[in-house]
């Protein structure tokens, strides 16, 4: 796998990236307990996985156990998660980063680019994005967009009463926000084994540059 090159993440970027990450953190571990109080699905996340306090101790002061609190990281996270999407949006089109990493990407190249992920043949530029790569990043984007949107649709199905409609409901609003986490949690199970492989790119998004660029004659002496 190559990783010859230059990776620089200006501070915006770096910013952005890593309050997303400690939002999507804490939103997931506080949707799930919030989820097992009333599941979509007949199973229930282990509370070890899931923020909101200890059971025990939220039921003899809230009588819940730890809804109340799961709601308040909630919040907390859904806020964070909102200021970073939009700085890193509003920096990602005003920079010209997303027309300059993120396109083009068509059909063809991402079929290329995946089928040799499959075979483990997909190189690996410092510095540029390959058609898996860019995809992915949009989807996960839509995601966050879809996630942000039926959440707000749930926690205000009144006053937010035309999202609840292009849910189909409040249960189907509850519907997408589940699958868009869903989306996310994949997402990044699938960005740290990538990270893992490439562990420069890691650097990169701490410092803002990793790596140096190839040599202009191939390595030749």
């Amino acid at each position: 796998m190559s990783v010859l090159g230059v990776q620089t993440h200006a501070w915006p970027v770096r910013l952005a990236h890593w309050s997303m990450a400690l939002a999507i953190l804490i939103m997931v571990g506080s949707g799930w307990r919030i989820y097992n109080a009333e599941p979509i699905l007949p199973f229930r996340f282990p509370l070890a996985v899931t923020l909101g306090g200890d059971v025990e101790a939220a039921l003899a002061r809230h009588g819940d156990p730890g809804v109340a609190t799961a709601i308040a990281w909630h919040f907390a996270g859904m806020w964070l998660l909102i200021a970073a999407f939009l700085l890193f949006v509003i920096y990602g089109v005003v920079s010209g980063h997303f027309r300059r990493d993120f396109f083009p990407v068509g059909p063809r190249a991402f079929l290329h680019d995946f089928t040799a992920a499959l075979h483990f043949r997909l190189e690996h530029r410092l510095g540029e994005y390959n058609a898996v790569q860019k995809v992915f990043y949009w989807g996960v984007l839509a995601a966050i967009i879809a996630i942000i949107v039926s959440g707000l649709a749930i926690w205000k199905p009144v006053q937010t009463y035309p999202l609840e409609v292009l849910f189909g409901g409040f249960q189907g609003a509850r519907i997408v926000h589940f699958l868009a986490m869903i989306v996310i949690v994949g997402f990044l199970v699938i960005h740290l084994a990538l990270v893992a492989l490439v562990p420069s790119t890691l650097v990169a998004m701490i410092t803002g540059r990793s790596g140096s660029p190839a040599p202009r004659n191939g390595g030749r002496p």
